[in-house]
């Protein structure tokens, strides 16, 4: 949403050009000067000219002046979809590979693209300040204009950087933001958009998810993405190396073991999950190094293996009570004496004032889900009621926070 931003301080910028000029009884305008005036409200007494002051009391000036933050807002998806389209036409890609920064026309012509639409896409990534740019001597209008990535986008944005966030973004952009469309429908209706969305069962949202390999490895390749900038944070919110057997309850691509792991060399950690996610994981996610091990099974239905502890990432918030509450109690039947589990979830404040991240979230979890997002209390609650005791919170200043109890 930078882009917004930067508009509106150019448009508070312009001179006295604007479409908007002053009428004739008015003293003439210096060049370079900006104004913004609210109009006269005929008609509502509760309006005045001096502030509007029973409609908006509590705005701050600029706030009456003018909607910036309701702006960025409302153009948010539009940013949103530029880096989607960057990073699916391989843009940073190129230009990270590259040894020199390259033009617009050398971009469109790698790319398969549009000469005019790639320089309109890169001139907002350089305003979103993802790409930079350097403007060369020309002649008349024309000004050679040369673009190279930021280390923001060498980092985040390459698919081959260790700390990419490519597969979260092309999940974001294939399959949250079609879902996302039905937002309105998923409100009145109070369920998730599956089967309106792609055209499958509402029911089995794990069969939706999971519904074609490409699908499940966009899925796993999310995983991934997020434990790579909020894992590390998320298994050291406690100390947890008295725990020398844990269970990552499905762990996916075995992202969040492998940081569990680099934290906790002493402790054995196991991935359990759905045998067609293990078999992918073996095929297309196993690193030659790794010190985790992988295990078939449904932990609604199978056995659990015995562990010191369990961690529940990105679980809880999946289903509804009447499932998550019984997994609790089998997790806790199976647990070693003196274990526990650990939750790592986007928890909502008590006052339900935020976090926004959190908000959205419980939001994406009804599109796509049957889930939700909890506070504190709520997730506490849960745990005591399902055994588990000596619960501890930690809020980890990012997008997904960590509970810890105790058997």
């Amino acid at each position: 949403m930078l882009v917004v931003s930067l508009w509106s301080n150019a448009m508070l910028q312009t001179s006295s050009s604007s479409p908007f000029p002053p009428s004739a009884n008015s003293s003439p305008i210096p060049t370079g000067t900006c104004w913004l005036t609210i109009p006269t409200v005929v008609g509502n007494p509760g309006l005045n000219r001096s502030g509007l002051s029973t409609m908006a009391e509590h705005l701050s000036q600029s706030e009456l002046n003018y909607p910036f933050k309701l702006l960025e807002y409302f153009n948010g998806f539009r940013m949103s979809k530029v880096i989607f389209s960057a990073c699916e036409q391989g843009v940073f890609d190129l230009l990270m590979q590259s040894q020199k920064s390259l033009s617009a026309a050398e971009v469109a012509w790698k790319l398969g693209a549009s000469e005019d639409g790639m320089e309109r896409l890169l001139d907002a990534l350089v305003g979103a300040e993802v790409l930079e740019v350097e403007l060369n001597q020309g002649t008349g209008l024309f000004i050679p204009a040369y673009y190279s990535n930021t280390d923001v986008a060498n980092l985040y944005l390459a698919k081959d950087s260790p700390k990419s966030l490519y597969d979260m973004i092309i999940y974001q952009s294939q399959t949250i933001y079609p879902l996302w469309n039905n937002l309105g429908d998923a409100v009145r209706e109070g369920k998730n958009q599956n089967e309106k969305t792609f055209g499958l069962s509402s029911e089995d949202i794990f069969s939706a998810i999971y519904r074609s390999e490409d699908e499940m490895l966009k899925f796993m390749g999310l995983m991934n993405s997020s434990w790579v900038i909020d894992g590390h944070d998320v298994v050291t919110a406690f100390d947890l190396s008295r725990f020398k057997s844990i269970v990552d309850v499905g762990g996916c691509s075995g992202a969040l073991a492998r940081e569990l792991s680099k934290a906790y060399p002493a402790s054995t950690v196991t991935v359990l999950d759905l045998p067609k996610v293990i078999q992918t994981a073996q095929k297309h996610f196993c690193q030659s190094d790794d010190t985790i091990k992988l295990q078939e099974g449904d932990f609604f239905k199978d056995d659990l293996p015995a562990a010191d502890l369990y961690v529940l990432a990105r679980i809880i918030h999946d289903w509804k009570e009447e499932k998550s509450l019984p997994l609790l109690r089998k997790i806790h039947a199976a647990c070693n004496s003196g274990g526990g589990v650990l939750l790592i979830e986007a928890m909502l404040f008590e006052n339900h004032r935020g976090p926004i991240m959190a908000q959205l979230f419980s939001l994406n979890m009804l599109l796509q889900t049957e889930g939700k997002e909890h506070s504190p209390s709520h997730y506490t609650h849960m745990l005591n009621g399902t055994g588990f005791s000596d619960v501890q919170v930690c809020r980890t200043g990012k997008s997904y926070d960590a509970i810890l109890a105790l058997k």
